[in-house]
C-alpha cells in the first residue's frame, strides 16, 4: 500500500480503491483519450472530499472529478486520484414546486431529478441524449445542453447557486454578485472589462475556454455561472441549487424530412420565431431503419409545446406548414414521439460507425456556429472533410448551430493521427471563420483545449490562465484541461491497443480483430441506465448491482486494459476480467441495445475459453455445460423417473447441486421420462401437402419440455405444413455407389448421434468442444443443406446460437453460415410458410416477457403479429428472466438472477393474476424461473395455440 493510499483510507469514510480493476474503469470516458489514474475514491460527503483534496495535496497528486463518465473530450480521466460521485453523493436534497427549484448532489443521474419534479409539471431544462446516466455534476461541470436549449437554454442558465471545495479546502458558495468568488478574482475582471465585453463570441452555443464574461457587471457578476463549463478545473462541486422550468402539459413533434442535411440546416433557423422546444437535425446514413420517418435525406425534428394536446400539434401543423419540406410527419402519441426520439439519441452511439460499418470518432463532436451560418458551415465543412479524405456524419442541435459528429480518423498510425492533427487545426480556423465556438456543449477538455487560442487569442487564452492560478494555484485540479492543456494528439487510448491477437470467434463485423470489437465501446454508457423500459434488456446486471464493473462499458474497458497489458497485466489469466465477467447474464442485450453493438457474450465466451485453457474450470462448466451429454445419457438408460426421485430427496439434491458447482437455492428442473424423440417416433403420422419444414429437437425441448415439442408439431401441421426432424446418422466413410447399397462396410460406417447447436459450451466458453459439437451437426444436417427445407427452433436461445454463434465460431466453414441462414422462429415459419393460415382465436390477455435472446438476435415481429391474430393481447416485457441458461443456476449468481427477475418478469406475472392472462415465456429459462420464484406457469406460445385448436 502506497503512502498516498494509506492517508486516504485513514481520512475518507467512502471506499478508497487503488486495485487493478478500480483504475481500469475509469482509464476513459467517452473520448478518444485514456490516462490511467493512481486510485479512485468514492465520497460519501463534502468532508470526504475535503479531506482527499488535503490529502493529494500534501502529495502533490491531481484530483479529477467524475460522474457519469460520459465526456467526450477527455475532462473526466486523469493520472491522480479520481472522484467518483456517482456511488454515494447522488442525492435528490430537496425540491421545491413553489420556487421552482432543486438543491442537488453531483452524482445524481439528471432522469432521477426528471422523474421527481414531473408530479409537480416542473423539468430541469437541459436534456443530453445520456439523460439516463449523466449526472448534474458532469452537467454542470461541461455546462451541457441537449436538444431543449433553444427553449431552455444551457445548464449554465439553470444554475442558481453551487457550493464548491477548493483545492486548498476553503468552502465557497458561488452565486450572483460576487458570491463565492475566490480572493482577485473580482480585480482580476475589472482590469479586463475590455476584453471580456468584446472577446467572446454571440451565439447560442458557446461553450469553450471559461465563462469570464458571466463575471461582467451587466451580466450580474455570477460566479456560479462563470463555473458552468470549467471541467472540474477551478473548484470540486459538492451541491447545486438549480432552476426548473414548467413543462408542458401536451407535446407534440413534428418530423420534417428535407433532401439532404444541407437543406435541413437551412431551414432551422427559420423555424425558430415559431418557438419550437427542440430544432434537432440528422441525415439517414445515421438511422438503422427509415421505415417510421416520413420521406426524405434527412430530418428536423420539432417538437412544440401546449396546454392540451390539440393546441400542441395545432403549433406544430404551423411549423409544417411555414416550412418547406418534402415531407413530414406529426405525432401526438407520447409512445410514437418516444420512438422517434430514441432514433435521434441513439445516434450519439451510431454515428461512431460510418454506413460501411468502418469506425469513426470523436475529437470534433459539438462545434457550434450562428444558426443562421449552420448552411454555409455544413457546406465548408464538408468541403473541408473532402480535402483530407476523411468523412463524417452530422447531426445535432440544428436551431442552435450545434453539430455533432464522428469521423473516420486512422488514430492508430502515425500518418494517421499527423492527418488528426493538421485538419483539426484547419476546422478550428473554419469555426471561428464562422464566428464559432470549438466546443458547442461537450467542453474543450484535451480534444480542443490546446486549439483554444485560435477562437479567443493569446491574451484572453492567458486570462483564462490567471483565473485558474486564483482558484487553483497549485494546478492539482484536473491539470491539462482547458489551460496548459496536453497536446490533441497525446494519450490517445488506441495507442496501446496489439493487433491480430489469436481468437476462436471470427468477429466478421470487424474484420477479424478481436482489439476492433472491444474499440467498439466508447463509453456512451447506455448501459448504465438503472432501469429498461419498452422491449429493452441491456443491461441486466448493471441494473441488479449498479456497479460500473457489471455494466457493458466496465467490463469493455477491463478487456481494452487487458489487451493494453500495462494496467491489467496477466492478459487472458486476469482474475480481474474473470471477476467483472462473471455476473454477465450473456443475455446479447448489448448486441441490439447497445449504439455501438458491443456483444458482450461473445466476448465473455472469447475470454473464458482462453482463461482456463489447459486449466482446471468451474463445476459448472461440467455439470451445465456438458447439459445435452448428461441428458443423453439419462435417456438412453431411461433413468429419468430416478433422476427425478433423487434429485426430490434433500440430501441427495445437496450433495448433486455441491458437486456441480449449483446454487443451494435452486431446484433441479425435472427430467422428462419420454423425450421429444421418442414421442416422434411412436406417433401417428399426420400427412400434409405444404412445405416441408425440419423441428428442431434442442436440449430444453427434448429433455425438459417435450410438450412444447408436441405442441409445436400439433399446431404446424395444423397449418398444413409437412414435419420431420433432422438426420440422426451421419456416415464415416463415403456412400458406397449410389448411397443406397446395403453393403456391410456402409452399414458399418453409420453412427447415430443427435443435433446440438453448441449453446451451453459457448455460454461456457468452451469453445474448441463447441465447434467439434457444431460441426457434428454439420455433417448430420447434411442431406438437410441440400435441400431447401427451412429448419424451426422453438428454443429462442438456441435459434440464437445457430443463427449468430454458428457462423461466427466456425467462420471458415461455408455451411455454417448456409444452416444459419435456415434458421426460422415458430412465428416466422408459420407467417412465411403458411401465410393463410389463421390460428385459433383465444381472445384473451396475455403477459410475460420477450425472451432476451429473441429480442438481441432473432426479432419479435412476427411473434407479435402472431399473437394478435390469435387475439393474445398486452404487451410482453423486456429485461431478463435472469435465469439465462446456466447463469442462474451457478453457484453465487442467485441474488442477481432474482434480482433480474423482479425488474420485469416477475410484476408482470403477478399483475396478471385474477386476469385471466397467459403468461407467454417462449424460453426454458424464463419459464423454469417463473415457475421457482413466483410459483407460475408460463407457457410456449405453441403450447397455447395448441390448446386453442384443441378447444375449437
Amino acid at each position: 500500500m502506497t503512502d498516498l493510499e494509506a492517508a486516504l483510507r485513514k481520512t475518507v469514510r467512502g471506499e478508497v480503491g487503488f486495485d487493478v480493476t478500480s483504475r481500469a474503469l475509469v482509464t476513459m470516458d467517452a473520448s478518444n483519450y485514456r490516462r490511467v489514474p493512481l486510485g479512485v475514491v468514492a465520497p460519501r460527503d463534502a468532508d470526504d472530499v475535503a479531506a482527499v483534496l488535503a490529502v493529494c495535496r500534501e502529495h502533490g497528486v491531481p484530483v479529477v472529478a467524475r460522474g457519469g463518465g460520459t465526456s467526450i473530450a477527455g475532462q473526466a480521466t486523469g493520472t491522480g486520484v479520481v472522484l467518483d460521485f456517482t456511488r454515494h453523493m447522488n442525492r435528490l436534497l430537496s425540491l421545491d414546486p413553489e420556487a421552482g427549484t432543486a438543491v442537488v448532489q453531483p452524482g445524481l443521474v439528471l432522469d432521477r431529478l426528471q422523474e421527481a419534479a414531473a408530479p409537480h409539471g416542473l423539468r430541469f431544462g437541459p436534456d443530453p441524449s445520456t439523460h439516463s446516466r449523466c449526472t448534474l455534476g458532469g452537467m454542470i461541470g461541461n455546462n451541457s445542453c441537449g436538444s431543449h436549449s433553444v427553449a431552455w437554454g444551457t445548464t449554465a442558465d439553470s444554475v442558481r447557486e453551487l457550493s464548491v471545495l477548493t483545492a486548498r479546502g476553503e468552502r465557497l458558495r458561488p452565486g450572483q454578485g460576487w458570491a463565492g468568488a475566490p480572493t482577485g478574482l473580482r480585480e482580476l475582471v475589472d482590469g479586463h472589462l475590455s476584453m471580456l465585453r468584446t472577446g467572446f463570441p454571440e451565439l447560442p452555443r458557446r461553450i469553450s475556454g471559461y465563462a469570464l464574461d458571466a463575471l461582467l457587471p451587466e451580466n450580474g457578476a455570477d460566479v456560479a455561472r462563470s463555473l458552468c463549463g470549467s471541467e472540474g478545473t477551478l473548484g470540486v462541486l459538492t451541491e447545486a441549487v438549480v432552476g426548473l422550468v414548467r413543462a408542458p402539459r401536451a407535446r407534440a413533434l413534428a418530423v420534417l424530412a428535407y433532401a439532404d442535411e444541407g437543406a435541413a440546416a437551412e431551414a432551422a433557423a427559420g423555424l425558430l420565431p415559431h418557438g419550437p422546444l427542440t430544432v434537432e437535425g440528422m441525415a439517414a446514413d445515421l438511422v438503422r431503419s427509415t421505415a417510421d420517418l416520413p420521406r426524405g435525406g434527412a430530418w428536423l425534428f420539432v417538437e412544440t409545446g401546449g396546454d392540451t394536446q390539440s393546441q400542441a400539434r395545432a403549433r406544430a401543423e404551423a411549423i409544417v406548414r411555414a416550412a418547406d419540406v418534402v415531407d413530414a410527419l406529426v405525432v401526438t402519441d407520447p409512445a410514437g414521439q418516444r420512438a422517434l426520439w430514441r432514433i435521434r439519441e441513439d445516434a450519439s452511439g451510431t454515428a461512431t460507425r460510418m454506413p460501411d460499418g468502418s469506425e469513426a470518432w470523436p475529437g470534433w463532436e459539438d462545434c457550434a456556429v450562428p444558426p443562421h451560418r449552420l448552411g454555409a458551415y455544413l457546406r465548408d465543412f464538408r468541403g473541408l472533410l473532402t480535402a483530407h479524405g476523411l468523412r463524417g456524419t452530422p447531426y445535432g442541435h440544428f436551431g442552435d448551430g450545434c453539430i455533432h459528429v464522428r469521423i473516420d480518423f486512422d488514430l492508430l498510425t502515425d500518418p494517421g493521427i499527423a492527418r488528426f492533427r493538421h485538419f483539426s487545426q484547419e476546422l478550428a480556423e473554419l469555426v471561428v471563420a464562422h464566428g464559432g465556438s470549438l466546443s458547442g456543449e461537450h467542453g474543450d477538455g484535451q480534444a480542443r483545449a490546446e486549439l483554444l487560442p485560435r477562437m479567443y487569442g493569446e491574451e484572453l487564452v492567458g486570462l483564462f490562465e490567471r483565473a485558474k492560478a486564483l482558484w487553483d494555484p497549485d494546478d492539482l485540479l484536473n491539470p491539462g484541461m482547458l489551460v496548459r492543456p496536453a497536446p490533441l494528439d497525446t494519450n490517445l487510448r488506441f495507442s496501446v491497443l496489439p493487433r491480430g491477437v489469436d481468437v476462436a470467434f471470427g468477429y466478421p463485423a470487424d474484420g477479424g480483430d478481436f482489439s476492433a470489437a472491444v474499440r467498439r465501446c466508447v463509453g456512451v454508457a447506455k448501459c448504465r441506465t438503472t432501469s429498461a423500459s419498452g422491449a429493452a434488456v441491456m443491461c441486466p446486471s448493471f441494473r441488479a448491482t449498479g456497479e460500473e464493473e457489471h455494466s457493458t462499458r466496465g467490463r469493455a474497458r477491463l478487456l481494452h486494459e487487458m489487451l493494453a497489458g500495462e494496467l491489467v497485466t496477466d492478459g487472458w489469466r486476469s482474475k480481474e476480467v474473470r471477476d467483472a465477467l462473471d455476473l454477465c447474464l450473456s443475455c446479447k442485450g448489448c448486441r441490439s441495445d447497445c449504439p455501438v453493438g458491443v456483444d458482450m457474450a461473445t466476448y465473455k465466451a472469447e475470454f473464458l475459453h482462453h482463461h482456463y485453457a489447459g486449466r482446471r474450470r468451474p463445476l459448472a462448466h461440467y455439470s451445465m455445460g456438458w447439459l445435452p451429454v448428461w441428458l443423453r445419457a439419462v435417456a438412453r438408460t431411461r433413468t429419468a423417473s430416478v433422476v427425478n426421485a433423487l434429485s426430490a430427496v434433500r440430501p441427495f439434491a445437496w450433495a448433486a447441486k455441491r458437486v456441480g458447482g449449483i446454487a443451494a437455492e435452486r431446484e433441479i428442473p425435472r427430467v422428462a421420462t419420454e423425450t421429444f424423440s421418442r414421442w416422434w417416433r411412436r406417433r401417428e403420422s399426420v400427412g400434409g401437402s405444404g412445405a416441408l419444414v425440419i423441428l428442431w429437437p434442442d436440449t430444453f425441448t427434448e429433455h425438459l419440455s417435450p410438450s412444447v415439442g408436441r405442441a409445436a408439431v400439433r399446431v404446424l401441421e395444423a397449418a398444413n405444413l409437412r414435419v420431420a426432424l433432422p438426420p440422426t446418422l451421419r456416415m464415416r466413410v463415403r456412400p458406397v455407389g449410389d448411397g443406397t447399397s446395403k453393403a456391410a462396410i456402409s452399414l458399418l460406417s453409420m453412427r447415430r448421434s443427435r443435433v446440438c447447436c453448441g449453446l451451453t459450451y459457448v455460454s461456457t466458453g468452451q469453445l474448441d468442444r463447441a465447434r467439434t459439437v457444431m460441426r457434428r451437426t454439420l455433417d448430420l444436417m447434411a442431406p438437410v443443406l441440400e435441400s431447401d427445407a427451412p429448419v424451426v427452433v422453438l428454443e429462442p436461445s438456441c435459434a440464437a446460437a445457430l443463427r449468430t454463434d454458428l457462423p461466427e465460431l466456425l467462420h471458415d466453414d461455408p455451411r455454417a453460415a448456409l444452416l444459419a441462414s435456415r434458421i426460422l422462429t415458430f412465428a416466422e415459419a408459420l407467417e412465411r410458410l403458411a401465410p393463410d393460415w389463421a390460428p385459433p382465436r383465444l381472445d384473451r390477455p396475455a403477459t410475460g416477457q420477450t425472451h432476451c435472446h429473441q429480442h438481441a438476435v432473432l426479432g419479435d415481429a412476427p411473434d407479435r403479429r402472431l399473437r394478435e391474430a390469435a387475439g393474445l393481447t398486452g404487451e410482453l416485457a423486456g429485461g431478463c428472466c435472469g435465469l439465462a441458461g446456466n447463469f442462474g443456476f451457478e453457484k453465487g449468481h442467485y441474488e442477481v438472477s432474482a434480482a433480474c427477475a423482479e425488474e420485469r418478469l416477475l410484476p408482470a406475472a403477478r399483475a396478471a393474476e385474477g386476469e385471466g392472462a397467459v403468461v407467454l415465456a417462449d424460453g426454458f429459462s424464463c419459464r423454469t424461473q417463473l415457475e421457482q420464484l413466483a410459483g407460475v406457469r408460463g407457457r410456449h406460445v405453441a403450447e397455447v395455440l395448441a390448446e386453442g385448436l384443441e378447444g375449437a
